[in-house]
């Protein structure tokens, strides 16, 4: 197993990458709210620290890794899955709110707080403050995604934009369809091929 990875960023879906490393392409689940953090596009180098798990199923066994953007987010998840009631696939969907936010609820015995997060109930909420509450201080400080302004987008994206308009699209979808477009490509620098590319992706689209 290894414990960091830094590589080319080859695919995404949503929490699942896929970044490329000495000609190998290996899939990391990301935490929700470690996936706000990574705004990398498709060609671009990531660099995560990983946790690896390995289930077994009868006579196969399947490593599935987790990414974190330092070793303190990971930690916090290895605090967590020390909790006898939590598996790593439960605290991955539970780090939905910012782990900061987390630690905090635990310090302070916030067993509301924590049964809002995905697959933790009652219980696995008393076992978690049970378990860690006065040993996540390290963890309060945490610096979570901070929501940016959008880049402004080129001169040709505009005259797309006005196109877009002019076909009756509403100005946030036809921005939306324009900012994805260019993110997806790059290479785009002209309002014909990026035009085309919307289509094109409205035609793949099921």
């Amino acid at each position: 197993m290894f414990s960091r990875i830094s590589g080319t960023l080859v695919e995404r879906d949503g929490e699942h990458v896929v970044l490329e490393a000495a000609g190998l392409g290996y899939e990391i689940t990301l935490p929700p709210c470690v996936a706000e953090k990574i705004t990398a596009a498709p060609g671009q180098g990531v660099a995560l620290e990983i946790y690896a798990a390995l289930s077994i199923d009868g006579n196969s066994a399947r490593a599935t890794y987790y990414g974190f953007t330092n070793a303190i987010e990971r930690a916090f998840f290895e605090s967590l899955i020390s909790v006898a009631s939590i598996g790593p696939k439960t605290a991955a969907r539970a780090f939905s709110e910012p782990m900061s936010a987390i630690a905090s609820a635990i310090n302070r015995g916030d067993h509301a707080y924590l049964r809002k997060l995905p697959g933790i109930g009652q219980q696995k909420a008393r076992d978690i403050v049970a378990k860690l509450q006065g040993k996540v201080a390290r963890f309060l400080l945490i610096q979570d995604a901070q929501p940016s302004e959008p880049a402004a987008m080129p001169d040709f994206a505009d005259e797309a934009l006005a196109v877009l308009l002019q076909l009756e699209y509403k100005r946030s979808e036809a921005e939306a369809m324009i900012r994805e477009t260019l993110e997806s490509d790059p290479r785009i620098d002209d309002a014909e091929t990026l035009l085309a590319q919307i289509y094109r992706r409205k035609a793949a689209a099921p």
